[in-house]
């Protein structure tokens, strides 16, 4: 740049800097301004979480509308999380005390007063969901070119958590119809902290663009990690021995891991400011009410908290601001606070089970290890105790392989998933022909396909497919076809388009909000009867009474602690990781972040591992005509392979009894030599077309608009997005494709 890039920030911005104490702008922020002012490129910012990635998105974009003031919104920013948009609208508030720049929030959780006051005088800066931003499109369409029609810049926050899922899509589509309301192109800028494939970020980035992406190489110090990972039983049973090892040490390891799960997260928390995370929101309350029961049980305070999305808002409010104090909190939470929802500084991190992913492990232990100390994570796995009577599959600590296979990806690599793109995403399709013909009122069927087969996520739908789409939806009343020959929403398909639900395009249930009186706790999807119990925010309640008609369960607080179960799906792992478990159940070296019953439990299951010979065999006998498959691969291929199996070729020969996806397969040999199944799989994938893993008229209703969908074009969604032939050449050990 021709001046220091601090120079070149406007006035009140740099009156805030000094008045903040920073000393120096961040290598982040003085790359994104050399792109923001020196060229017209979009701009992709990756680099760690707390490396000061929002400003370096805001100061420069500010400072240009601060100079040249937009006449309508001028700053566009899409967030995932409403808790996220909350805490950026805190700080944006903050820096534009001094500026004439207003900054808006939108979501269910803000007044329609607010809102009100946005739409008199829509200028500045809004911050919305990709749920609220479909609302408007649909509610506010005539609006929309006198808010967003001098539109200079959209930042999309936490790139990671939207790129291949449809709502990252939906928020493509959005941009896409934008433009057809703007002056002129607008910039883009994506941030994130967990990126693997910078090339596959900035496709995403520029989607429907003529625009290039820049990615700055922004280069900070090297960050240093503690870890711990610790492995305990769980069950009345003590431990047996394993294979041929020794007892005496198995016994050892169960003592010296003797104290339970709780307790070990207990005091590995005990006086710090401390994130806990589960994969699940069952786990989160499950360990809560635990936690909140041991210090009862020795007299300590109750610092714990719940943050999950079924928590009422002002609870998850309570537990931020608990988190960004300065006395000891611990917060139980989901993705909720795995994303970048500022809570001041945090001391540790500790993770229940393995984390889902690589992508995950790298965002949650990024929440620790700000300003200058290490980032810090414990892990705290179980498993079932062992009788003696399992068999071989039954044996392997499949959670503890899994998280050190993605810490060790990690570590050694850098490696992040990439990922995974999606061809046909009809479900998406039927979502946004019907949100564009609430927006647009009557089209004409050619109008109507011009405008959303150009949206960008649906560059391989052909307009026959379209097609086949519109003349379901007419059939089913979706979609009604006029006397002129236009397209409008029909009766049937208004009652699913003016239903809230409809501007999200991820699953949801029919949730019952819980209320302790006249106090909102959060909601559950199905409430027991009066007089039983259930667990919600961390506590046990009593259903006292159900209003049915609206959806409200009144309960009250009372002592003990119950089961929370939430429904929900995993994700899908990736190949590289079970083949990462694999390697290290047969290589040598020793990790120093394991702790004593995690050291002892793999060095059990390695020597099993070397007994039953699964270095050499992938089909490995159990005992008469059983034996399991060990395929190291991920949930695509493990779910291909499965099908494979199930096909007449095989099931003349063999039958599937236990499949644990993604880990292992028992199957029941009928007749024919075991050796030759995976070479007659890879023979199978080699030459048969994917639809024959189909049964006849199988339509598997995935995602959330399925149902709607022509079950010929949710097959042809399934085959090419939900299997892969090419990832059975991985069956034989051969590294996966990256």
């Amino acid at each position: 740049m021709s001046i220091d890039p601090f120079r070149r920030l406007a006035p009140f911005i740099r009156e805030y800097i000094y008045t903040h104490g920073w000393t120096e702008m961040r290598p982040v922020q003085v790359e994104a301004c050399k792109v923001i002012f020196e060229t017209n490129a979009h701009l992709l910012l990756s680099s760690g979480t707390a490396s000061g990635k929002t400003e370096a998105a805001f100061l420069p974009a500010i400072t240009l509308m601060h100079e040249d003031p937009s006449s309508t919104i001028g700053i566009l920013y899409i967030g995932p999380l409403k808790a996220l948009i909350n805490d950026q609208f805190v700080r944006l508030q903050d820096l534009l005390t001094e500026a004439d720049i207003p900054v808006w929030h939108w979501h269910g959780d803000v007044s329609q007063n607010r809102k009100k006051k946005l739409l008199n005088d829509p200028r500045g800066i809004l911050q919305i969901t990709p749920e609220s931003m479909e609302s408007l499109f649909i509610n506010k369409t005539v609006m929309l070119p006198n808010m967003f029609g001098d539109l200079r810049f959209v930042i999309i926050d936490e790139v990671h958590s939207f790129m291949g899922s449809d709502r990252g899509r939906q928020v493509l589509c959005q941009l896409d119809r934008l433009s057809r309301f703007l002056h002129a192109p607008v910039r883009r800028i994506g941030l994130s902290a967990t990126l693997g494939d910078y090339t596959q970020a900035e496709e995403w980035l520029r989607s429907g663009t003529d625009r290039p992406v820049v990615t700055p190489a922004v280069r900070l110090g090297g960050q240093r990690i503690r870890m711990a990972v610790e492995n305990f039983y769980i069950g009345d049973d003590g431990p047996s021995q394993i294979g041929k090892t020794d007892r005496k040490a198995t016994l050892d390891a169960k003592s010296r891991a003797n104290k339970s799960l709780d307790e070990y997260v207990f005091d590995s928390s005990r006086g710090k400011k401390c994130l806990i995370f589960a994969n699940d929101r069952g786990q989160t309350e499950s360990i809560v009410a635990s936690m909140r029961s041991i210090a009862e049980a020795r007299g300590l305070p109750d610092i714990y908290h719940v943050h999950h999305g079924s928590i009422s808002a002002s609870l998850r409010e309570a537990a931020e601001n608990a988190m960004r104090g300065w006395r000891p909190a611990v917060t139980a939470a989901t993705v909720t606070l795995e994303l970048g929802i500022d809570i001041g500084l945090l001391e540790r991190v500790i993770q229940l089970q393995s984390p889902p992913s690589v992508s995950s492990f790298v965002q949650r232990l990024g929440r620790s290890g700000r300003r200058g100390s290490p980032a810090e994570m414990w892990f705290a796995l179980s498993e079932h105790n062992l009788t003696g009577k399992e068999n071989l599959p039954r044996m392997i600590p499949w959670r503890l392989l899994q998280c050190i296979a993605i810490i060790q990806l990690y570590l050694e690599e850098q490696w992040i998933e990439p990922v995974r793109s999606v061809k046909y995403p009809f479900s998406l399709l039927y979502h946004q022909t019907m949100s564009t013909l609430a927006s647009c009122g009557e089209l004409v069927p050619a109008l109507l396909a011009s405008r959303v087969l150009s949206l960008s996520p649906f560059q391989w739908i052909s307009a026959d497919d379209l097609r086949e789409l519109l003349l379901h939806l007419i059939e089913i009343d979706h979609v009604q076809k006029t006397d002129e020959g236009g397209l409008i929403v029909g009766l049937e398909g208004e009652r699913i388009v003016r239903d809230f639900r409809f501007y999200a395009v991820f699953p949801d249930n029919e949730e019952y909000t819980v209320k302790e009186k006249s106090t909102e706790i959060g909601s559950i999807v199905m409430p027991p009867p009066p007089g039983e119990r259930f667990g919600l925010a961390g506590r046990t309640w009593e259903v006292v009474e159900i209003d049915a008609r609206r959806k409200v369960v009144y309960a009250l607080r009372v002592k003990g602690k119950v089961t929370a179960v939430w429904h929900g799906g995993a994700g899908d792992i990736h190949t590289r990781i079970p083949q990462r478990m694999r390697e290290i159940l047969f290589e040598n070296t020793e990790y120093a972040y394991l702790q004593a019953g995690a050291c002892e439990r793999l060095r059990q299951v390695r020597t099993l591992a070397r007994h039953s010979l699964l270095d050499r065999e992938t089909i490995v006998p159990l005992g008469g005509n059983s034996y399991c498959i060990f395929p190291w691969l991920g949930t695509i291929g493990f779910r291909t392979l499965k099908r494979c199996l199930s096909q007449p070729v095989f099931s003349e020969w063999l039958s599937i009894k236990d499949p644990c996806m993604p880990y292992f397969m028992i199957i029941d040999i009928k007749k024919g030599n075991p050796s030759d199944v995976i070479n007659q799989v890879i023979s199978f994938g080699e030459t048969a077309p994917v639809i024959s893993l189909m049964k006849p008229e199988e339509a598997p209703q995935i995602q959330k608009y399925d149902q709607f969908v022509p079950p010929n074009l949710v097959r042809k969604a399934y085959c090419n997005d939900y299997l892969d032939l090419c990832e059975l050449k991985n069956l034989v050990g051969a590294k996966p494709d990256s």
